[in-house]
């Protein structure tokens, strides 16, 4: 039996894309085995979004060249896809396959196994507009399951490579989403994620269908019990999507907007598509439709030209709308973006510092969030042993809270009902108090 080896870096979508690939490898009859043994095949899954990305993407490379010198070597995602040639001047790639065409990569394997000569197979990913049907009914990880529903990105900021690794929006056909809910929902899985490089985007590239019509038709996938978006831009949450979480009974309590800076003028240079006053506005409006809202979000600080003035907006902007955890992160130049030939680049330490204080700023109202929620009872999802205490498991809340509580195997993927007793960061404490029973809990639809 052939076997292959799998490392993904980067974002949940290459995870998600690792899965679909390993699929096919199953059904061509394929064992996998661990990254660090040998295999007759090793694929890497490539990221590109920032220099250090693509840095990293060559160290793995060349791991697995070490490995097993005779191994096929297909490199895959988007620093393939950006940069195949460099990727073939390394000396023992086999394929390089981009962020399209992943279903053929058994047959490269096949025609490099006869000709012995490099493939590369990446094609101008600026001219693809149709979605790449890769199915994953079940995944290795069995709690939380990832839906991509789209690709690409039409936004262009400034500061980001993705666009041109990942081509423009398109979006995956409604009824191959909803089969693959169900087939998710069947192999047991009750929460699932969209998930996509411009989630939020779905359906902007179909006529008379949107992103709050596919919630909608997901609201009615028999078994499912959670629908998270994994993120979702300001400028997408519309009228209309908001009124389909307000009547949802899926959509969680949570949801991943980034804001990236606080300040218009920054904005404006990022070329985002949105006012600070607009961001604000939806806030409100989310949080009126979803008391308990959770939202998480990303920033990026020292981004070039920006003044002390600038970062102390989003500083109070963050701290007056109460999110509830950040990622925050450091300007990085990205060779080949309009912002890394920006002049005013920010210096290093004046980035780090700026970072510092917005992770403190972070962790307390991440504590003060979770501190609402003390004494209550909430939904969780247990999905890993707990390392540090024996009979304890961690999983998450709706809001995303994450919760250590004593639990049993069996409990793992199911939905429990559990006490928040202490509340914490990054970790609360909870106590058990019973299983949901499907039946008892299937709220009637539309009732």
């Amino acid at each position: 039996m052939p076997t292959v080896a799998f490392h993904t870096l980067g974002c949940k979508v290459n995870h998600y894309e690792t899965e679909a690939i390993w699929q096919l490898f199953q059904q061509n009859g394929y064992e996998k085995k661990e990254f660090e043994t040998i295999a007759d095949v090793y694929v890497i899954n490539t990221c590109t979004v920032t220099n250090t990305g693509d840095k990293k993407s060559r160290q793995v490379i060349r791991r697995a060249i070490r490995r097993n010198p005779d191994a096929v070597i297909c490199v895959t995602g988007c620093y393939a896809q950006t940069s195949p040639a460099e990727i073939l001047d390394i000396p023992g790639v086999d394929i390089v396959v981009g962020t399209q065409d992943r279903t053929k990569l058994l047959d490269y394997i096949d025609q490099y196994n006869k000709e012995r000569k490099p493939i590369n197979a990446v094609g101008n990913i600026m001219k693809t507009r149709i979605y790449e049907e890769l199915d994953v009914p079940n995944f290795t990880d069995r709690t939380r399951a990832s839906l991509k529903i789209q690709e690409g990105c039409n936004n262009f900021c400034t500061f980001c490579i993705i666009p041109w690794a990942r081509g423009l929006m398109r979006s995956r056909d409604p009824k191959d989403v909803i089969k693959q809910a169900n087939q998710l929902v069947q192999a047991g899985y009750k929460e699932i994620v969209l998930t996509g490089i411009h989630t939020g985007g779905y359906g902007e590239d179909m006529k008379g269908y949107s992103l709050a019509q596919l919630l909608k038709e997901l609201e009615n996938v028999n078994g499912l019990k959670r629908i998270r978006i994994s993120s979702i831009e300001a400028s997408q949450i519309t009228d209309e999507i908001i009124r389909v979480i307000n009547d949802s009974n899926k959509i969680v309590r949570h949801l991943h907007i980034p804001l990236q800076s606080g300040s218009d003028t920054v904005l404006k240079r990022m070329r985002r598509k949105y006012t600070m006053e607009f961001f604000s506005e939806r806030l409100d409006r989310l949080k009126e439709a979803l008391p308990g809202l959770a939202v998480t979000s990303d920033v990026i600080v020292g981004f070039p030209g920006e003044t002390d003035e600038e970062f102390q907006e989003t500083y109070d902007f963050i701290a007056k709308h109460k999110f509830s955890e950040l990622h925050v992160f450091p300007y990085s130049k990205r060779t080949g973006t309009p912002a890394a030939r920006m002049e005013d680049q920010v210096d290093e330490e004046v980035k780090n510092e700026r970072v510092h204080k917005l992770i403190e700023l972070s962790n307390q109202l991440a504590k003060e969030y979770a501190s609402d929620f003390e004494g209550e009872v909430l939904e969780v999802i247990p999905e890993d042993r707990d390392d540090q205490e024996e009979g304890h498991y961690i999983g998450y809340t709706d809001n995303y809270l994450k919760v250590k509580f004593p639990a049993n195997e069996d409990m793992i993927g199911k939905l429990v009902k559990v006490k928040i007793n202490q509340s914490g960061y990054p970790v609360n404490i909870g106590s058990f108090v019973r299983v949901v029973e499907d039946e008892v809990h299937e709220k009637v639809l539309n009732s």
